[in-house]
């Protein structure tokens, strides 16, 4: 299908738009779930802190939409389509649930994205990573918020290329995201004139890398590319180290790595890692107001990304519900879609077709210990890398609205 076709699917969503203007909110409530890991790797990546994210937003929107109250629900998905396929169910078909936000694993949020559109409810996914959400499985009323695999490939991927990395071996994480992540960076790097010489897969929450650090070391690689998240790179980055990998030459390359686990890490353990984020609590005024508010709110800890993507994500659906005059999931997502995205977060902003969130994104280094001046003091932000930069072009990224 061309882009004219997809935009008439667009178009279609902005015709129920104008005829549901005189619909109330169902059930005198907008409820908002947030599916999250709740314990397990992902939960300091997402988990407790998508909730006050959450509800920080409710709270500074004014805690009311269209006159109605907002209501925060949550559950924990523990990594499991058919739990997270389960609980939205019932928060859709009983619990009158009209938006649903967060869910780090890209295997439960394509379940979650195949119900969601089904029933016409908004997904404002910040925790998933893989293409595939605004690709083959794209949804008129499902927004890809805060990154995705393409521009952690390329902002990272090249990167480390560019610096003389040129072999590389993957160390992946066995489901969607790591495969997507995987199959991404392999491109840019071959695009960028380096080599893949292979790689190992890993189950989800694996605790010991041993047998895995040890082929991709005698893989003779350059990079090892770590296409895996929170608790499982942690305990890679931890492992390499205690097997002498980068001190006997090769460089880890962590593809998706969240202030919290550089803060798990230490300084010590995690200085000179090159990573991609779409935010840092530290960037400018607007960023450490926010983040000083969060941390206040949760623990003294500070927002990954993730935290800082469902805050703007649920900011932007209360603003459209409040500008479509009705929490209808179509006309809301048309609205979405029309309306500007510019807050703290989403700088240079663009909602595409397919629903992928357009946004900067930047490259970090990880600081030394000694560089480092006050408490979450990690990152040296080593350039801005614009949102068009790592967007694919929704021609090519095998979306299909009007089917």
């Amino acid at each position: 299908m061309g882009l004219k076709a997809l935009l008439c699917g667009v178009a279609g969503i902005g015709l129920v738009a104008g005829t549901a203007q005189a619909q109330e909110v169902s059930g005198d409530v907008v409820k908002i779930g947030v599916l999250s890991d709740m314990s397990g790797v992902y939960s300091d990546v997402g988990g407790p802190g998508s909730v006050a994210a959450a509800r920080m937003a409710v709270e500074d929107f004014g805690g009311t939409v269209l006159g109605k109250p907002i209501e925060v629900v949550s559950a924990d998905h523990q990594n499991k389509p058919d739990i997270g396929s389960s609980v939205t169910r019932q928060w859709i078909d009983v619990d009158g649930v009209d938006m649903v936000t967060d869910v780090p694993n890209s295997g439960v949020a394509l379940a979650v994205q195949g119900i969601t559109r089904e029933t016409g409810r908004i997904f404002v996914m910040s925790g998933p990573a893989t293409v595939e959400l605004t690709g083959k499985q794209c949804s008129p009323t499902g927004f890809h918020w805060t990154y995705d695999t393409r521009a952690l490939a390329v902002g990272t991927g090249k990167t480390i290329v560019e610096e003389g990395g040129d072999s590389w071996y993957f160390l992946t994480a066995d489901y969607a995201f790591g495969h997507t992540l995987e199959a991404d960076t392999t491109q840019v790097v071959e695009e960028a004139g380096g080599e893949v010489l292979g790689g190992v897969r890993h189950p989800l929450a694996t605790s010991d890398f041993s047998s895995f650090l040890l082929q991709a070391q005698g893989s003779g690689a350059k990079v090892i590319g770590l296409a895996n998240a929170g608790g499982d790179t942690i305990n890679s980055v931890k492992q390499a180290a205690e097997f002498g990998i980068t001190q006997a030459g090769q460089q880890l390359a962590g593809l998706l790595i969240f202030i919290s686990d550089i803060h798990s890490l230490g300084l010590e353990t995690a200085q000179g890692l090159t990573l991609t984020t779409g935010f840092y609590w530290d960037l400018d005024d607007q960023t450490r107001e926010w983040s000083q508010r969060f941390a206040e709110a949760f623990d003294g800890r500070m927002p990954t990304m993730v935290h800082a993507g469902v805050y703007s994500g649920t900011m932007h659906y209360l603003k459209a519900i409040a500008e479509a005059g009705t929490d209808d999931g179509k006309a809301v997502a048309a609205k979405m879609h029309e309306m500007p995205v510019d807050d703290f977060f989403a700088r240079n902003a663009k909602i595409l077709a397919n629903g992928h969130v357009s946004h900067d994104m930047y490259l970090a280094k990880v600081k030394a210990p000694d560089q480092s001046t006050a408490d979450w003091d990690y990152y040296e932000i080593v350039r801005t890398i614009p949102g068009e930069e790592v967007a694919l072009p929704v021609e090519e990224s095998g979306c299909q609205l009007s089917q």
